[in-house]
């Protein structure tokens, strides 16, 4: 088996079956491990001497390597054959916190979580009743066998542009399997692709009311607020579709995770927001929407893989916000600004950006939210929010 990139996958493919060819940039020479696995430069790759790729989801269609491949498959395609009953769930926001809370719903019932968030499949028993998988768009993007037995769709906006190609393409890979699902299987989906063509029965929604109504769920018994809500209704959805079961006590006993609208105070009182795992408009304008009374200072930018940054700022002109913008895309967010008459500074760096919010010492909800990738100057956006939360600590 051939495999491209040595990742977190792809190493658990490489474990699990062994006597695999991986290629990788990392690898400048060819050496060979105990398992008998062979480790080469990428340019050693022979497609003709290959009756099986399976690459690494993060590599773009435009690598030498995918455009060599002429038996390329995903890590989903590899096990389609093993795979137990499998939910998988996508979308643009929310995937991974909905994967998360149907996982904490279902682990006594023997399921188990991985894809894009936890163990890579290669890692999961495949004797496990159930594997409940966060499913990113790289990954949709080759795979072309696999299908989930239920799907769920979350809202799906602009991301990724610029591995996609364009925003048509990101769409396409996410609805893709949509066309080989069969009766019997299921849907979770936005109304918006009502009229998408498939053979699996259609559950259609445009918001959390529209969930809570379809499944008789009481939303006055979850403790989540938006962006959480609707988070906590699919995963309890999809609890009522298997088991016909709707567990308030055990969804309201799910913590959140770090990184998307956590909450803290600096010593003076002030309510700081950490949103860094928010890295397109589309999450930045639901955490918005908790705060819609309060006046807050956000902190915007960093690498926006190209998104059209358009809807934010239309939804911006309704919210009493000052802008600090940061990051790559700081001069584009400040030039938006003025289009949309929207207060602005300029602050480049997140130190900067608390710096100046903290001397302006009003009361407000400071809120970093950046809409944007974090990679142009940090290593992750959890590398952000941890900086940003040690930042806001230090204040004198």
């Amino acid at each position: 088996m051939t495999i491209f990139g040595y990742g977190k996958t792809t190493k658990a493919i490489v474990e699990k079956f062994r006597n695999c060819k991986v290629y990788d940039d990392k690898f400048s020479a060819v050496t060979f491990d105990k398992k008998g696995n062979e480790f080469l430069p990428p340019e050693m790759f022979d497609p003709q001497k290959s009756t099986l790729e399976v690459t690494s989801p993060g590599i773009p269609p435009s690598n030498h390597l995918i455009q060599k491949a002429q038996n390329l498959i995903s890590e989903y395609d590899l096990f389609t054959d093993t795979m137990p009953y499998s939910i998988w769930i996508t979308g643009t926001n929310g995937k991974t916190t909905t994967t998360n809370m149907l996982q904490h719903l279902l682990k006594k019932r023997g399921s188990l979580e991985g894809g894009n968030v936890g163990n890579p499949l290669g890692e999961l028993d495949e004797k496990a009743p159930i594997w409940i998988l966060e499913t990113s768009s790289f990954t949709l993007h080759y795979t072309n066998k696999a299908t989930p037995n239920l799907y769920v769709i979350l809202p799906i906006s602009p991301d990724h542009i610029s591995w996609h190609g364009s925003f048509e393409n990101y769409e396409k890979a996410k609805l893709k399997p949509l066309d080989t699902m069969q009766e019997g299987e299921a849907v979770i989906l936005p109304e918006k692709y009502a009229d998408y063509p498939t053979h699996a029965f259609k559950i259609l929604y445009e918001n959390s009311e529209d969930l809570a109504k379809h499944f008789d769920i009481d939303v006055k018994k979850i403790d989540f607020k938006e962006p959480f809500l609707t988070d906590a209704l699919l995963a309890l959805g999809v609890s009522k579709i298997l088991f016909d079961e709707v567990d308030y006590e055990k969804i309201n006993s799910f913590e959140i995770g770090k990184h998307r609208v956590e909450e803290f105070r600096d010593k003076h009182g002030r309510v700081w927001v950490n949103d860094s795992k928010a890295t397109n408009a589309d999450a930045t304008i639901a955490a918005l929407q908790s705060y819609k009374d309060k006046k807050i200072n956000l902190i915007l930018g960093g690498d926006d893989k190209g998104a059209d940054l358009t809807p934010l700022f239309e939804t911006l002109q309704s919210f009493d916000a000052h802008i600090f913008a940061i990051g790559s895309n700081a001069e584009k967010i400040n030039t938006l600004s003025k289009k949309y008459n929207l207060s602005c500074t300029i602050s480049k760096t997140l130190k900067n950006a608390v710096e100046n919010i903290d001397n302006m010492g009003k009361i407000s909800i400071n809120l970093l939210s950046p809409a944007a990738a974090s990679l142009d100057q940090f290593s992750s956006y959890a590398q952000r929010g941890d900086e940003f939360i040690s930042l806001v600590k230090n204040l004198s």
